[in-house]
């Protein structure tokens, strides 16, 4: 398998492939997950490499392991710093095995799942990734896709869960479309209610409450996903995954050279700040990893800026204004009015 990922798998190359082609194996989806969200990252950190003249930064890490394999696993992080295109770019892969902390067992009691007892063993899998670009102008991107499965027999839980949305500064409205036309086109197939349904999901999701506004102009959000088969459900994930490169790179191409101001770049950071709130007060994937024994902090919070800035009591004004009027009041964005 090298070359083909960033790093060596976490997971044991010839276990993998040998579950990965075994319909019948207890591990057939988590390993042809795993197997997809490396592929993804490769694929990904590719056509962001485009933009830049220096290489991602590769950290393959692992989790201290229990003894008797109750805890385990690890990740790779690939970040870009301070580079010519992107302030911060990372896209992070992990596929742990642990034990659920109290709170994160009552987050997932608040959503429905039926756990018993004190101790509740679990295995997660995804790929994060935040893009945050110098140029005003380039909008942030942010996406998560992930397995969580609890093991236990015939009462085995799994579910997937993730979304890609997207925060601009300035509104272009070609762009949006652009965006959200995509991910609907990667839904459709699967299911016609999905994309209305995740759009509205995401739009809820990443609200920030106590600024009464929306952290970008949305995407795709949705949890819990196990009300189809886990192959059905794998190649929705598969396909939502398969749209963030050409939902994104697109806008990167057509923006990288725009011109800029300094009062564009202090809006910037503003927004920056923005995304931080909401990553640090609200955001669940942040705060399930903050919980978690053994986390790996610094991949957790890869989604932060390198610089934010807060400014006391900022009014908007003129296209700045218009982004938060939009930020306020969620739209239609496939429509063709």
């Amino acid at each position: 398998m090298e070359g083909l990922y960033m790093a060596e798998p976490i997971t044991c190359p010839v276990a993998l492939k040998e579950h990965s082609s075994n319909p019948e194996s207890e591990d057939y989806i988590p390993a042809k997950m795993e197997m997809y969200i490396m592929q993804l990252q490769k694929e990904l950190c590719s056509a962001l490499s485009e933009f830049e003249d220096k290489d991602f930064i590769v950290d393959r890490w692992l989790r201290d392991a229990e003894p008797d394999g109750s805890e385990g696993g690890g990740g790779i992080t690939c970040i870009i710093q301070n580079g010519k295109v992107f302030e911060k770019c990372g896209v992070n892969i992990s596929v742990v095995r642990g034990t659920l902390s109290q709170q994160a067992i009552q987050q997932m009691k608040s959503r429905g799942k039926e756990l018993f007892g004190d101790t509740v063993p679990f295995t997660a899998m995804g790929i994060s990734s935040v893009i945050h670009p110098i140029n005003p102008h380039v909008p942030t991107i942010h996406f998560n896709y992930r397995y969580f499965e609890i093991p236990g027999g015939d009462k085995k839980m799994w579910w997937f869960g993730g979304g890609t949305d997207l925060t601009p500064n300035y509104l272009n409205t070609d762009d949006v479309r652009h965006f959200h036309s995509t991910l609907k086109n990667a839904c459709d197939p699967h299911n016609a209610e999905f994309y209305p349904k995740f759009k509205k999901w995401c739009d809820d999701y990443f609200y920030i409450k106590h600024r009464h506004e929306s952290r970008g102009v949305g995407g795709i959000f949705f949890d819990d996903l196990d009300y189809v088969p886990a192959e059905e459900a794998l190649a929705f994930v598969q396909s939502c995954g398969n749209s963030v490169i050409p939902s994104y790179i697109p806008l990167v191409k057509k923006h990288v050279a725009d011109p800029y101001t300094a009062e564009e770049e202090q809006w910037r950071l503003l927004r920056r700040g923005r995304y931080v709130e909401f990553n640090l007060v609200y955001d669940r994937g942040t705060k399930f990893g903050l919980y978690t024994p053994n986390a790996r902090i610094e991949s957790i919070l890869m989604s932060l800026p390198l610089n934010a800035r807060w400014e006391y009591m900022n009014e908007p004004i003129g296209k700045e204004l218009e982004m938060v009027e939009v930020l306020k009041n969620p739209r239609d964005w496939t429509s063709d009015s």
